[in-house]
């Protein structure tokens, strides 16, 4: 998970509090820039969130791995992208009800679990997207260099995208295995001076809270930020961003020229250009959001305590805009095509087959038959 770095000092063991008569200065203590108005919102708006992409990408991503299992033939290399892209979406929609429960109360699931979670996160976020760079080039490869590009899409969907994709995905996972631990925080070093900590009694006994996140050694804690950082950006963002909207705009030039098949062609570059504006309109405002807040760390861009805390809603806001691209994507690559609709509805009227088939044999046979033909019917339906 993307969190913000929690590790400072509240107080300057530098600063001299008392004047040259030894008493110390009568002044008002100024409370640090405080996440509490952060975390009380994150509280709400992160696991309702969560909960609602976790439920459509279940039911999305879980449908088009349904149908891809149904079918029997040899899969295309469109359909191998879509399969790969939708168990990554699968995979990562799975740790979304973790990071709700957390941003809700606190982490209860123990230090395994923070560590496994953490890589499953990271490994499927970096996966998925460098899918839809694969599933970009694979489509320049066949719209653009159509009579000579099938050996090369079949080498890239059958070998290259462990090499491309999972590949780097689970590289980028070894931060996680390292630094990714469990943490107990005083909530004033977390929530600075809550509410519910004003009075005598409460700051005498504070309130403990269970994180999951990356703890960076505490002397380069900001260097390791700023690189992991600059690394997701660089990773998830820009890289796949540039061959995703390279591809597709040479796919777009290529379908705007000539005269046959004026229809056909002008449904394609309305997909081209839905796939494009998704891809941006998602990840675009959450990744220019961490790159500020990571100047605002560098103190490259002069801060005030409201554009921190402004900053840090925007990222919390914009994170989950991202994550429904998981949901987007059965829509986006297996919705919209014509095979797969082809292939759904055939799986659907296999079943409706079946179940009729149920029906018919239940009257014959009796009742014996009638529930060993169920089960089978059942079995159909889930797969």
């Amino acid at each position: 998970m993307d969190v913000l770095d929690l590790t400072f000092d509240v107080f300057d063991n530098s600063t001299d509090f008392s004047d040259e008569s030894g008493e110390m200065p009568d002044f008002d203590f100024q409370e640090p820039c405080g996440r509490a108005l952060g975390n009380d919102f994150n509280k709400i708006f992160l696991p309702a969130v969560y909960g609602i992409i976790f439920m459509l990408g279940i039911v999305g991503n879980g449908l088009v791995v349904v149908v891809m299992g149904y079918q029997k033939k040899v899969k295309t290399m469109t359909d191998k992208y879509r399969l790969h892209l939708s168990v990554a979406d699968l995979l990562f929609v799975l740790t979304l009800p973790f990071w709700a429960v957390d941003a809700a109360k606190e982490w209860y699931f123990g230090g395994f679990l923070c560590v496994s979670v953490h890589m499953i996160y990271t490994v499927n976020l970096y996966s998925s997207v460098l899918i839809l760079a694969f599933i970009s080039f694979d489509r320049y490869l066949a719209v653009v260099r159509a009579t000579n590009s099938q050996a090369t899409r079949k080498l890239l969907a059958n070998r290259v995208i462990y090499v491309g994709v999972w590949l780097p995905a689970a590289i980028l996972t070894v931060p996680d295995l390292v630094f990714a631990r469990v943490q107990n925080l005083k909530s004033s070093n977390f929530d600075f001076m809550n509410d519910s900590m004003e009075t005598t009694d409460s700051m005498e006994s504070p309130h403990f809270r269970t994180i999951c996140q990356r703890i960076y050694p505490a002397e380069k804690s900001m260097i390791w930020t700023v690189v992991f950082r600059f690394q997701h950006i660089l990773v998830g963002f820009v890289l796949p961003g540039l061959v995703i909207l390279i591809c597709y705009c040479i796919i777009i030039s290529k379908l705007s020229q000539g005269a046959k098949g004026q229809a056909l062609k002008k449904k394609a570059l309305k997909t081209t250009v839905i796939l494009i504006l998704c891809f941006f309109i998602c990840w675009l405002p959450y990744c220019t959001g961490i790159f500020l807040d990571t100047l605002i760390m560098l103190n490259v861009v002069s801060s005030t305590c409201e554009l921190q805390q402004a900053v840090e809603k925007w990222i919390s806001i914009t994170e989950a805009l991202a994550y429904f691209h998981c949901c987007l994507n059965p829509i986006l690559y297996a919705f919209l095509g014509v095979k797969f609709k082809k292939t759904a509805k055939s799986a659907l009227s296999k079943s409706s087959r079946s179940s009729q088939k149920v029906t018919l044999m239940s009257k014959k046979r009796g009742p014996i038959s009638s529930v060993s033909t169920e089960s089978e019917s059942s079995s159909v339906l889930s797969s």
